[in-house]
């Protein structure tokens, strides 16, 4: 992931981010994030695979990396590692470090969101059959 991000690419992260609300505000990307407040950006698009009360908001090390250690357990949903080299970047606020981490995230985020979006037909069909079934069963039953 050690990708250096174009002026455009910076630009649209920090728009995407600015459109999420988080719990706290948003003073310097690089320390905002260091704790794992990103887990507040996967539980935006998706709440059902992060806990946030998981999270505690801290300045010390340990905890922050124990914080990550946590979200590289959600990010294996969305085919997304983030290495331990990174991590400790990312916990030491080291500049250039988070902004490639968010946009290669939202891509993630993206390309999960487009697969759930593509599925919702499908099950909803499935249902409207079960729907069916059970209501010819139902006048079945009556007769």
């Amino acid at each position: 992931m050690a990708h250096e991000l174009s002026n455009e690419e910076e630009r649209d992260t920090l728009e995407w981010i600015d459109k999420i609300p988080f719990s706290r505000p948003k003073k310097h990307i690089n320390r905002d994030f260091s704790d794992g407040m990103v887990a507040e950006i996967v539980k935006y698009y998706f709440p059902k695979i992060v806990d946030i009360h998981n999270y505690i908001t801290s300045c010390k090390k340990q905890q922050k990396l124990s914080n990550w250690s946590l979200l590289n357990r959600v990010f294996s949903k969305l085919d997304f590692y983030i290495t331990e080299e990174m991590v400790e970047k990312i916990v030491s606020s080291t500049p250039g470090t988070i902004l490639p981490v968010l946009f290669f995230l939202k891509k993630k985020l993206d390309k999960k969101l487009l697969q759930t979006t593509n599925s919702r037909p499908i099950l909803q069909l499935k249902v409207s059959k079960l729907e069916e079934l059970v209501h010819l069963k139902d006048k079945r039953i009556e007769h």
